[in-house]
């Protein structure tokens, strides 16, 4: 068992604390701070960057080869943490005595959790398991100053949280499992830009996954958490099987090859696909392709018509209807407008 006391005042003093403890080189490129490890302790990275808005971004992708636990005193820094886990599973528990009770942050759930001033937070990560946890921490103060000037539209209680600038109070609301945070945070981890414009990308979607941290937890405080009777693997299954239908746009797929192919039945392929992406599968299949269409107009002197049998449609007319129902302008008059936007540029 690793220990690691951590009394930092805010993240990138965290990250450090965890390098001295464990090992490991932090590099930093255009206010990304990326922590290296490779060693009979761990490996991996964590990678942190803070944004001028009272926001910072904390990610675990690593392996422990032991198991660790983090102390975490809130006397120095004590924000509010979005935390959500795409792979593996970890711990938390509060540090005042009538908190016994470890409670698990599983894979795909999304947790909100701040402990009082002067208390502490203990983290709990397990040895040999594959862990990819993102984390957003708010500074209250600063975000209130710049970022929560529509905060009376949040749940009343998470608003408290918020307005809890002295930290009098301990919170941890624990939500069900939500894939379309797993979404958000794949492109996150997936951007590929450089320099400025790749931290801009990295911000912006920090925004979207914070925001749909309070969105969720804002419909399941009104009891409108989502009602399914699927397993979390197959939920799983589902968003796997959407992944590979926007890899292969053109192949020819159906409800009923799709449930062979899964092990699903076609009801809950249809539950699945409406809970995680408000579509039925063959909406979903439509949007995908008219997607990946519009990028073709965009970034290639394809034709129309190689356009549209391309990405799996027999009828150019079928695709200019459904095309103009979904964006409100024809094939043509979109393709002729990126033209022109190019002549100017």
């Amino acid at each position: 068992m690793i220990k690691i006391n951590i009394d930092a005042k805010d993240t990138a003093g965290t990250v450090r604390q965890i390098r001295d403890a464990i090992g490991g080189a932090i590099t930093e490129r255009w206010g990304e701070y990326i922590l290296e490890i490779s060693n009979k302790k761990a490996r991996g990275k964590i990678r942190f960057i803070t944004f001028d808005w009272g926001v910072s971004l904390l990610e675990y992708d690593i392996i422990f080869f032991e198991d660790v636990t983090l102390i975490m005193d809130a006397s120095n820094y004590n924000p509010i943490h979005f935390a959500y886990c795409l792979e593996g599973y970890c711990g938390h528990k509060f540090g005042y005595q009538s908190d016994k009770e470890i409670r698990i942050l599983e894979q795909f759930q999304s947790v909100i959790i701040t402990s009082r001033d002067g208390g502490y937070n203990y983290g709990y990560f397990p040895k040999d398991v594959k862990l990819s946890i993102n984390v957003i921490q708010i500074t209250r103060k600063p975000f209130l100053r710049k970022r929560l000037n529509q905060g009376e539209e949040l749940n009343k209680q998470l608003y408290k949280v918020f307005l809890d600038t002295d930290h009098e109070k301990v919170f941890a609301y624990y939500g069900s499992y939500n894939l379309k945070l797993a979404d958000n945070i794949g492109a996150l981890r997936n951007i590929k830009s450089k320099g400025m414009i790749r931290i801009m990308q990295i911000e912006g979607l920090v925004y979207q996954i914070l925001s749909l941290h309070m969105i969720q937890h804002n419909n399941e405080v009104m009891n409108k958490r989502p009602h399914t009777n699927l397993l979390k693997r197959e939920l799983r299954i589902i968003r796997n099987y959407a992944k590979k239908i926007e890899r292969n746009v053109s192949f020819n797929f159906s409800l009923e090859s799709i449930s062979m192919e899964t092990g699903l039945t076609q009801a809950k392929l249809q539950e699945g696909f409406k809970l995680l992406y408000n579509k039925t599968v063959t909406e979903y299949i439509r949007h995908v392709r008219l997607e990946v269409a519009r990028d073709f107009m965009v970034t290639t002197e394809l034709s129309i018509s190689e356009i549209v049998y391309s990405i799996g449609f027999t009828s150019r007319s079928y695709f200019s209807k459904i095309f103009k129902r979904k964006y409100g302008i024809s094939p043509s008059e979109f393709k002729n407008s990126r033209k022109d936007i190019a002549q100017v540029a």
